[in-house]
């Protein structure tokens, strides 16, 4: 007979249903495992995360990660804490532009709250409960003064007193101690050369950290799930695309600062920033271990980029097409139609040149039809056209279509390649399947997304 250390009551009811997806899931999160392990992540979670009933499985969570070899380095911050200490002590501590003026008599009541936040943070991470995920872990947390500070000065005619701002951060002592399987914990104080303390911005130790780390991920947990634009859900930007998004908008402290601090980590090497929830049990292990993942990713800026086209793509696009078109591979295009159908179209773009183009036109709430798809005669050797394909797809999910079609004459092989299945064109929504009548007798391809 099989026992465990888990209780009856606390056993999970297995079905062959709750089975069958556990074992898909366990599977196809195998490469993301083999892909994280022995990389250095730097997860930032403000007071909020720490007061949220959601944080004990963050802890476990970041357990987690630890066992699967990755190198965590935690930064907190603890401004509802330090608020709360200072309201109790009547002390005054205004913010201005965003950022606490600290007065010297305040330092006490910031040094408690980041302390206490800490302490709570190692002490649920020494947890080994039977019946609890943390189970027979062994995490050994270190925290010291490994980020130097300086005062953050007078701006605006405001002197900011003892908040400060990041000057260095002692890379050798963090990646030793991760080197010894420890995980490293940040609190929101920098430390100066003269013995004084300064109250900085958990994100500021977060950015400056991962970048003195040249670490694979920075990883922000906040309250919403990631960055949403008019109620949907923003899944991939770049730091351009973040640049344009900020311009003009009102977005509020929490996503402005994480896309600052995201974008400016993307042109200092950190190849990937992600936004998501400490709100949404498992929103951490989905980002990681799932293609779709459940919050933004930010990439850096690659010299070779896939990216939305604009008017100024006209001309490139004119002089891939053209080639193919002549050929009766492609439909032909005029100029007009893709000036006024250029929101409809992606790129590759090489050092400012066009090397690949595709478009995504919606046919009803649930399908979507991708056309044009083409790649420069002198670089279609590797997977430019699958990485193309998989950037619509993704596209097309985000937009809530879960069928996508392809019409060819030329490329039916390729497409079932990449999971396309030839159908009828009775298949096609109305009204392309009115349109599709045109004398090329394209087949139809269908693929369920």
């Amino acid at each position: 007979m099989l026992t465990t250390n888990m209780t009856d009551a606390a056993m999970p009811k297995i079905t062959a249903d709750t089975s069958t997806n556990y074992v898909h899931w366990f599977r196809n999160s195998a490469p993301y495992i083999n892909t994280h392990r022995g990389k250095t992540f730097v997860i930032m979670f403000g007071g909020e995360a720490v007061n949220h009933p959601n944080f004990s499985n963050l802890i476990h969570d970041f357990a987690l990660l630890h066992s699967l070899g990755i190198n965590l380095v935690l930064v907190h911050g603890a401004r509802p804490q330090i608020e709360k200490n200072l309201d109790e002590l009547e002390l005054n501590s205004a913010l201005h532009n965003d950022i606490r003026v600290t007065p010297r008599d305040a330092m006490p009541s910031v040094l408690e709250a980041v302390g206490s936040i800490r302490l709570q943070i190692e002490a649920q991470l020494s947890m080994g409960l039977a019946n609890s995920p943390m189970y027979g872990s062994r995490i050994d947390a270190i925290s010291g003064n490994f980020v130097t500070a300086r005062p953050y000065g007078v701006h605006d005619g405001v002197d900011y007193q003892m908040t400060g701002e990041v000057r260095s951060i002692d890379i050798e002592a963090i990646q030793n101690n991760l080197s010894h399987n420890h995980m490293v914990i940040l609190g929101s104080m920098g430390y100066s050369a003269t013995g004084e303390v300064f109250n900085l911005l958990a994100e500021d130790v977060a950015l400056k950290a991962a970048i003195a780390l040249q670490a694979d991920k920075l990883i922000f947990l906040g309250r919403e799930s990631g960055v949403s634009d008019e109620g949907r859900l923003l899944q991939e930007m770049i730091p351009n695309e973040v640049d344009r998004f900020l311009r003009g908008r009102d977005i509020n402290r929490e996503i402005y600062y994480f896309l600052f601090c995201a974008s400016q980590a993307c042109r200092a090497g950190v190849h990937r920033t992600h936004i998501i929830s400490y709100a949404q049990d498992g929103a951490l292990l989905e980002e990681l271990f799932t293609r779709d993942g459940s919050g933004t990713l930010i990439s850096h800026d690659p010299y070779e980029e896939i990216r939305r086209a604009d008017i100024d793509d006209v001309v490139g696009l004119i002089e891939l097409l053209t080639p193919l078109e002549e050929q009766g591979i492609l439909v032909k295009r005029s100029r007009e139609r893709l000036e006024q159908e250029i929101e409809r179209y992606n790129v590759i773009e090489r050092d400012g040149m066009i090397l690949g183009c595709a478009a995504l036109y919606p046919l009803d709430d649930n399908s979507a039809e991708i056309a044009s798809i083409a790649i420069h005669p002198d670089y279609r050797n590797g997977n430019r056209g699958a990485d193309l394909l998989a950037f619509i797809e993704q596209q097309a999910r985000s937009h809530g279509r879960h069928k996508l079609f392809a019409l060819t004459t030329r490329t039916a092989h390729w497409f079932v390649e990449q999971g396309f299945e030839e159908v009828s064109a009775d298949n096609l929504p109305e009204p392309r399947r009115t349109a599709y009548q045109n004398g090329r007798n394209s087949k139809v391809f269908q693929k369920r997304l």
